[in-house]
């Protein structure tokens, strides 16, 4: 079968994106503190439609979300080589408390690449969209899908070309060979070069063996401007992931989504106005890399975007999952700013 390549349409002159800046106001449905229910459980069962929703009325992990509310959904939290990481759990001369930490069953430490899945309940059928397919995207899946009766995707949406966020495109073969006909990739065509080379087979099949059991992939090249994918608009996010590199950010609906960014771009920043959910990048306690923002400078952006509540991601192994969220908690009493760390597996309702 032939890999269809198109360009995305951007949505009409009366999109959210042409009045974002002046009018639009969003509902949020979430309260504003994360409540756990120990006592909830969502139980599997097999699923034979196209899109799937939530059985139960609450989460095990996170905030309560109805059966007919859109969510989204945690499915990796960490950086590019997850945690716990080998060498600490192998290093005989120092301990590594979240790494320790990290390898116990249940625990919030334990963080694979990052990634969320937009699962949007509507009247035409639900969907599930996923934000980045990274080369852990086998084991989150494994664990989060039949969680959350997961069954289908029904598209990716690419941040960039980086490992941790296109490296597990071979692993949607699962899905082509045996749950549905293809899964349609957005994504920008800087990033589009990149897949050519590192997944040149799934780009073009000239090459593969008949009968080969290879993903099958619709490459949907998506520009720096509003796009739609299944009725939904999402709105791209440029930021800087480190000197000249470009990554992309989107927003849906009130949801701002910032995954991997050493800075934020001017242009940026109006496109974020009336952000209910922020979802950003937080690297390390202590200070910024060359490539993503630390605590000290996302909480900066925090203060300067004003979102009603943030979920940092993208942490690394000096950010015990407590021990940081007691510190964040505090600045709700001091500043008024509601910020925590997210988890894999967490489960957060949102109006799209």
């Amino acid at each position: 079968m032939a890999v269809f390549l198109g360009i995305v349409r951007p949505p009409s002159q009366h999109s959210l994106f042409s009045i974002i800046r002046f009018t639009r106001q969003f509902s949020f449905t979430n309260n504003n503190s994360i409540s756990i229910s120990k006592k909830a459980k969502l139980q599997f069962k097999p699923f034979f439609t196209a899109s799937l929703h939530s059985s139960s009325a609450s989460s095990r992990n996170g905030d309560e979300v109805s059966a007919n509310q859109s969510e989204i959904i945690f499915i990796g939290t960490g950086t590019s080589e997850g945690i716990p990481r080998v060498s600490c759990l192998t290093n005989p001369l120092k301990t590594c408390p979240v790494c320790s930490k990290a390898k116990e069953p249940g625990s919030r430490n334990r963080r694979l690449n990052t990634s969320i899945l937009i699962r949007r309940t509507r009247p035409s059928g639900n969907c599930n969209l996923l934000v980045d397919v990274g080369k852990f995207f086998y084991h989150s899946a494994l664990k989060w899908f039949p969680s959350y009766g997961i069954r289908t995707i029904d598209a990716v949406i690419i941040t960039h070309s980086h490992a941790d966020a296109i490296g597990g495109m071979d692993d949607l073969r699962d899905w082509t060979n045996n749950v549905q006909p293809s899964v349609p990739i957005y994504v920008a065509s800087r990033d589009f070069e990149v897949m050519k080379k590192t997944h040149y087979y799934l780009v073009d099949k000239s090459s593969v063996v008949e009968g080969a059991a290879v993903s099958e992939l619709q490459f949907n090249i998506i520009k720096e401007d509003p796009f739609i994918v299944h009725d939904l608009e999402i709105i791209p996010l440029p930021v800087w992931h480190g000197p000249g590199y470009r990554s992309l950010g989107f927003r849906f609906g009130s949801t701002c989504y910032i995954s991997d960014a050493s800075d934020i771009p001017e242009e940026t920043y109006p496109l974020l106005h009336d952000c209910e959910l922020l979802i950003l990048d937080a690297l390390r306690p202590d200070r910024s890399s060359s490539t993503h923002f630390g605590l000290p400078r996302a909480l900066d952006e925090v203060r300067k975007i004003k979102p009603k509540r943030t979920l940092f991601t993208g942490m690394m192994h000096l950010m015990d999952h407590e021990v940081v969220n007691e510190r964040l908690l505090k600045l709700k009493e001091t500043e008024g700013i509601d910020v925590q760390l997210s988890y894999d597996g967490l489960r957060v309702p949102v109006s799209l």
